[in-house]
């Protein structure tokens, strides 16, 4: 819904200052806003004016003035007229800039946005306030869908209602055409849509009254010559070589047309806000004029763009605002062209659309552009065939390599976390492994010596941590004899192997032979198409044969010995699905969030990493054994011992922060697995889940229908373009919120869905308003 935004001057003057209160609320509704400030005085500003007015006029571009004042000669006076203009303009901004003033400025700017649509009424007697640029207001051009019009103080309401057409009604007067061109106006007029358009070409002023007595006009238009009188308190237009008349000379054909529905006047010639005050006092809704002498082309254009928006389905003002600024391209032969259209409002009416100027229906009238109800019908169903098409494409696995790397994106993008206070990693670099072989350490087999691990072990039970992982393939016997013992009665010690698959002929890794069965987790990662690791393997039925035959992970293995100190048990639900403590881990199936058709065996979650860079308090082998330790930074942790050299044979796996080896994840970003586990026991940090099928459906087909509503706006390309941009740029950060929260939701279908809904009904639309022209 637009805003609506009523400035009221009261009593005053440039000399004593002006008392002015602003109110701000939505269209059709109460203003919920007001406020009153002050204007100080400025008695030079009627000055500025009149010198800007003085070479403005003196350039004399063919004027649609009276025809005795014609003037057809060109006076190179351009440049004048542009430093007047721009003296002008910035006197009147540093007067709205006082600090008299500020406090409307500053509620103006607390209460609206740049992106709504507003309509300002200006309400003042004051004739010399009305014909001050108000659009050049530096608060004003902050809002790109905002346009002002001005008003008298008085008004009333047209209780009458309307009597709806089945096309819009225009009377178009001809007048005096000395001098100009008004054929054009006429063939501009001619090519409306849905528009019956009644021509009176220097009408008498009978023929006039007659026609406007005789039937319901939605639309009054004027081209030809005009003028203002007595300080722009009345008008005079000029029907034809011989006569002239005032508005107060056609009151009452006036008054009846008004009666019967007249809801806008277009008075496309000159010096028109005499008409306008005069018009005003009648109670017409809407006018439209040019405060000044206005040059025959640039009437010619304003009226083209004019009818080209507001037929193609822009408000009444977004219309009267597109088409003045597109006359900026005159300026260089025509200055302050842009300065010349204004629209006078009584402010009881509510400017109506094209389509509402009409009451015509698809049977009615054949080859017309399709009014509310047959577009939101042709919206909806179009949405559907574009919903389906999407979601069949997205099925069949063609959308899954877009999705998942929107999915990395959003995954990086997200703020880290902090290092988990649960958990501390020692780790096995180079250089250890350099010191262990300078020690003459035997290292046959494994990345730590049986010495080393031996002495690790033993330093770690001192300060009793909850759980020590021993992330190291240790598939033959120890043969230090303190070495076998320490692994064997060591009971919170956990170690790895890895499990045989004999359909991806992958052998497996033994456990290591003195660790218990009950203390062993497997290794294995899952890892997508492309390498990189998404998922988590909590558990899985390892095959007869394998080496490795323990069925839960190494990760769930610490996590759950972490956990029984606090009484959680680890039990699955009636659906397989892991329980610990409230929380449930449910199971990934082959179609889940943007995968497709991934295998789903075992109990497979989304893994929720925790950071790119240090997930918890890392200390190198050598450094801790060599180090006093403080007795906080074991004791009921989980101590984790990793390798992280770079040698050889690295252990590093492709991950959302990075697929490039100098950017892989050490293979212990197991780490990132524990603390997934215990975040969402004890933290409630939100696991990764996605949404049903017909969810997802559901959602994307919502982000079409928003895109048949932009394509339903009939916007112009670069505003529909910027329109689809930010629709985009909000549907990003939705999804991107919605997985911070804990769910994957399809963005990559949505955001394709709302372009191919935008796409096909601007195609349609322009098809349309072709065949009903």
């Amino acid at each position: 819904m637009g805003k609506l935004v009523v400035m009221k001057f009261g009593e005053g003057s440039f000399e004593q200052g002006f008392a002015v209160t602003l109110q701000i609320g939505e269209e059709h509704e109460r203003a919920a806003t007001e406020i009153t400030g002050k204007l100080p005085s400025f008695p030079q500003m009627p000055l500025y004016y009149s010198r800007w007015q003085s070479s403005y006029r003196q350039i004399g571009n063919r004027y649609r003035l009276h025809a005795d004042k014609i003037q057809v000669t060109n006076v190179s006076m351009i440049q004048d007229c542009e430093n007047t203009s721009h003296i002008l303009r910035a006197r009147f901004n540093t007067w709205l800039r006082a600090e008299e003033f500020r406090p409307l400025r500053e509620k103006w700017l607390e209460r609206l946005s740049s992106t709504d649509e507003v309509r300002v009424i200006l309400q003042t007697e004051n004739s010399q306030l009305q014909l001050l640029p108000w659009h050049l207001w530096d608060l004003l051009e902050r809002y790109p869908k905002a346009e002002i019009a001005l008003s008298s103080p008085s008004y009333d309401r047209i209780h009458k209602p309307r009597t709806l057409n089945k096309l819009v009604n225009i009377l178009a007067i001809v007048g005096n055409s000395k001098g100009i061109d008004t054929q054009a106006d006429q063939a501009l007029l001619q090519q409306c849509s849905n528009a019956e358009v009644s021509f009176l070409v220097e009408p008498q002023r009978k023929e006039l009254t007659d026609h406007l007595w005789g039937k319901n006009w939605d639309i009054l238009f004027f081209a030809g010559h005009s003028s203002s009188h007595g300080n722009g308190e009345s008008g005079r237009i000029y029907l034809n070589k011989t006569d002239s008349l005032t508005i107060g000379e056609l009151k009452y054909a006036l008054k009846k047309a008004i009666e019967n529905g007249l809801q806008l006047a277009i008075f496309n010639s000159c010096d028109g806000l005499g008409l306008a005050r005069e018009l005003a006092d009648l109670q017409i809704p809407q006018i439209i004029v040019m405060r000044e002498p206005v040059p025959d082309q640039v009437a010619k254009e304003f009226l083209k763009y004019f009818l080209e928006a507001f037929a193609g389905g822009e408000s009444l003002y977004q219309a009267v605002r597109q088409a003045r600024e597109r006359l900026q391209g005159l300026e260089d032969r025509f200055p302050c062209a842009t300065w010349l259209p204004v629209i006078c409002q009584n402010p009881a009416q509510i400017p109506p659309t094209w389509d509402e100027l009409r009451s015509a229906t698809i049977e009615d009238i054949p080859n017309l552009p399709l009014p509310s109800r047959g577009r939101f019908r042709t919206t909806l169903l179009s949405s559907l065939a574009i919903t389906m098409l999407v979601c069949t494409v997205r099925l069949l696995g063609f959308l899954e390599n877009q999705e998942i790397q929107a999915f990395d994106l959003m995954m990086r993008s997200r703020p880290p976390e902090g290092l988990d206070p649960r958990l501390l990693i020692i780790t096995i670099d180079d250089d250890d492994l350099a010191i262990q072989r300078q020690n003459n350490e035997s290292l046959i087999g494994a990345s730590i010596s049986e010495k080393s691990l031996n002495k690790l072990l033993a330093k770690l039970n001192q300060y009793q941590p909850r759980a020590i992982g021993l992330d190291i393939y240790r598939d033959f016997k120890a043969k230090e004899p303190d070495l076998i013992t320490r692994l064997q009665q060591t009971q919170n010690l956990i170690g790895v192997c890895k499990g045989s698959d004999s359909s991806g002929n992958i052998k497996g890794i033994n456990p290591p032979p003195e660790i218990p069965p009950g203390n062993l987790g497997f290794s294995d990662f899952i890892h997508d198409r492309d390498g990189v690791i998404r998922r988590h393997l909590l558990f899985m039925n390892q095959e007869t044969t394998s080496l490795c035959s323990t069925p839960y992970s190494f990760s769930l293995q610490l996590a759950s010995l972490y956990l029984r100190s606090s009484g959680i048990q680890t039990k699955f639900t009636p659906e397989k699905n892991l329980q610990l403590g409230k929380t449930i881990f449910v199971n990934l199936k082959s179609r889940s969030g943007g995968y497709q058709n991934i295998d789903a065996n075992g109990g497979q979650i989304l893994l929720n990493y925790r950071s790119s860079k240090e997930i918890a308090e890392q200390v190198k082998l050598t450094q801790f054994l060599s180090s006093p330790v403080n007795l906080s930074a074991i004791k009921d942790r989980i101590v984790l011992i990793g390798v992280v050299a770079k040698g050889d044979s690295p252990d590093t796996w492709p991950t959302p922060y990075g697929i490039p080896l100098d950017e892989q994840m050490p293979g212990v970003l197991v780490a990132h697995m524990i603390s997934q586990i215990l975040s969402a026991v004890q933290d409630g940090r939100p696991l990764l889940q996605t949404w049903s099928l017909w969810g997802e459906v559901v959602w994307i087909w919502g982000w079409s229908l928003i895109g048949g509503i932009l394509a339903w706006r009939r916007l112009s390309l670069p505003w529909l373009l910027f329109a689809v941009g930010v629709t985009s740029s909000v549907l990003y950060v939705v999804c991107f919120g919605l997985l911070i929260s804990g769910t994957w939701v399809p963005f990559v279908p949505s955001a394709l869905s709302l372009v191919a809904m935008v796409a096909l009904l601007s195609i349609y639309n322009s098809k349309t308003e072709v065949s009903g022209q």
